[in-house]
């Protein structure tokens, strides 16, 4: 039976540490602005959708509906000048909103509609309905 050598036990405990022991990598953030928002008012507080398709800013007096496709407000949610603080439930798509003030919570119900041109297209019952029910079908 051979004797490790204390210089040899020494060199290859070195090396076994070296190449087990996590290593410093140094590493950099790239950033780039997409787009800037100019609003008309001083934004209190902001929540996205969770797709990320809408974002919501509270303003005084406010909820502007920010689309990214758009790159336009597209709606605004009236709202008592009270509150100040935002958030969004992806679970059950509402907007949280408080008022540190009033000390008063309320909750936004959000229902997502879609506007359809039915310009050429057939359909049943007067052209200026208030409700229109629109079907998509495959007949394959």
């Amino acid at each position: 039976m051979k004797k490790m050598t204390p210089i040899l036990g020494i060199s290859l405990f070195i090396m076994i540490s070296w190449i087990s022991a996590p290593q410093l990598v140094h590493s950099a953030v790239d950033w780039t602005i997409v787009r800037q928002i100019n609003l008309n008012a001083e934004p209190l507080d902001i929540a996205a959708s969770p797709d990320g398709r809408l974002i919501f800013v509270l303003v005084p007096g406010e909820i502007l509906v920010y689309s990214i496709s758009e790159d336009k407000v597209t709606n605004r949610i009236p709202i008592d000048r009270a509150f100040d603080r935002l958030t969004h439930s992806a679970k059950t798509n509402v907007l949280i909103l408080t008022s540190r003030s009033a000390k008063t919570l309320k909750i936004i119900q959000l229902e997502i509609s879609h506007n359809i041109a039915l310009s050429g297209l057939p359909f049943k019952g007067p052209a200026d309905a208030p409700v229109t029910i629109t079907v998509f079908s495959d007949y394959q």
